[in-house]
């Protein structure tokens, strides 16, 4: 079985972030034993189509604008989000409806589920989340891994964690490898 788990977001925008800092959360502090892709997915839009269409299981880490208390956490199976006009609010959360109506209609679909946390604040501009998020933080990652159990996908947890904030410094800060190997390799004597 092929899995994604895809970080759908944008890490600008406060805690609009959550789901790209929980897919590299996932990704420093478990290994998988099973065919497992991590995305860090921004704002994918039709590029969706592919892991919808290629991939067996698809789990999608996103804020979820419900009416509701913020850091409420939905697991959603595709076929409830399909009847849910009121998830889509942000660009990417109508992306992410869109692309599964135009592959309901195809032949092969994966299994997909949004793991969906109500934001605080998805309109300052801020690499960061609320304190809100970082407090339902490790909930919305139980959540996630819960599906990743559910849907039979083997994995270990490393001895050593990497935090969540440690995670929103790699995209406050980011360095490029390219830059960092080029100035090393190529210094003037």
């Amino acid at each position: 079985m092929k899995t994604a788990i895809v970080g759908a977001g944008t890490v600008i925008y406060q805690d609009e972030g959550i789901g790209v800092y929980a897919s590299k959360y996932i990704e420093k502090n478990y290994v998988f034993l099973d065919d497992v892709t991590l995305v860090d997915g921004g704002v994918l839009g039709f590029q969706l189509m592919t892991y919808y269409q290629d991939y067996d299981k698809v789990i999608i880490l996103d804020t979820i604008t419900m009416d509701d208390e913020v850091g409420s956490i939905y697991n959603l199976p595709s076929e409830e989000l399909l009847g849910l006009g009121s998830y889509k609010q942000t660009a990417h959360e109508v992306e992410i409806i869109e692309m599964l109506e135009i592959c309901s209609l195809l032949e092969k679909m994966a299994d997909v589920n949004i793991i969906g946390i109500v934001p605080k604040d998805i309109e300052s501009v801020n690499i960061n989340l609320s304190e809100e998020m970082k407090t339902r933080f490790d909930s919305f990652i139980g959540v996630a891994m819960d599906e990743v159990v559910k849907s039979g996908i083997r994995h270990e947890r490393n001895e050593e964690t990497v935090e969540l904030e440690d995670i929103i410094q790699i995209y406050a800060n980011p360095q490029s490898e390219f830059k960092n190997g080029y100035q090393a390799s190529y210094q003037v004597q």
